[in-house]
């Protein structure tokens, strides 16, 4: 059964494909009409309401999109936590994960493994800041690069945990990128950094936009769209 909605102490629920899942309302002033989305994870769906728009008629949208949330809802990966002979992705591959209590704690990237110790209950947060740290060296490289290209001193990197977008550009020309992207192929992370950048330049998608970042960026820009449609969900199975 798909569709029903309810209400209890925590809020709205909604029922897609035999799935419970609470509703996330979040007002935004400059909103000017209804977003629904379902967390990456699965979790919940989170619709954003403008300011004048009753809940009432918000609940009403998440009904009449209940067989497009089941639809993403079949899309999520399911999830998978890090463990000892499992892997994880890192940067278009997949690495062991090789845990052994005679390992030194801190994660060791060794061949096609990643090395370490200490208690197996601790080896999904050692991995994400060793992934963590790994993005930001990267990114920094990155963003040094395109900034370079652009002829603009490089921006203020910010690591970002979003729940939805890959990276962002603030108005004082910080850069937010998140940290999943270390997972992806180069060529998806990268092409995530060039776009910021053009927005440094360009702070819109406007035919100036798409110019510089076409000719900031080395790559294959359409099949790195591609890859991020069809697999950037599987960024959240490990780390959600």
């Amino acid at each position: 059964m798909i569709g029903w909605l309810a209400r209890d102490a925590a809020g709205p629920t909604v029922e897609i494909a035999g799935r419970v899942l609470p509703v996330a309302l979040r007002r935004d002033a400059r909103a000017r009409r209804l977003t629904l989305r379902l967390a990456p994870d699965g979790s919940e769906v989170r619709l954003t309401l403008p300011r004048w728009c009753p809940e009432r008629e918000a609940l009403g949208f998440v009904r009449a999109r209940t067989q497009w949330l089941a639809d993403q809802l079949a899309r999520v990966p399911e999830q998978r936590a890090p463990r000892a002979g499992g892997t994880i992705f890192y940067r278009g591959g997949e690495l062991a994960i090789d845990h052994r209590t005679v390992h030194p704690r801190t994660p060791q990237l060794e061949d096609h493994r990643i090395v370490l110790g200490g208690p197996a209950d601790q080896i999904a947060p050692r991995l994400q800041r060793w992934l963590e740290r790994s993005a930001q060296a990267l990114l920094v490289e990155d963003l040094a690069f395109y900034a370079a290209r652009a002829r603009i001193p490089t921006p203020q990197l910010r690591l970002s945990r979003a729940q939805r977008r890959w990276g962002s550009c603030s108005t004082n020309g910080t850069v937010r990128i998140n940290w999943r992207l270390v997972q992806a192929p180069d060529a998806v992370r990268r092409s995530v950094v060039a776009h910021e950048v053009a927005h440094c330049l360009h702070f819109d998608h406007s035919p100036a936009f798409h110019a510089a970042l076409g000719e900031l960026f080395e790559g294959d820009l359409a099949a790195a769209d591609a890859w991020i449609k069809a697999h950037g969900l599987s960024l959240y199975a490990s780390f959600g």
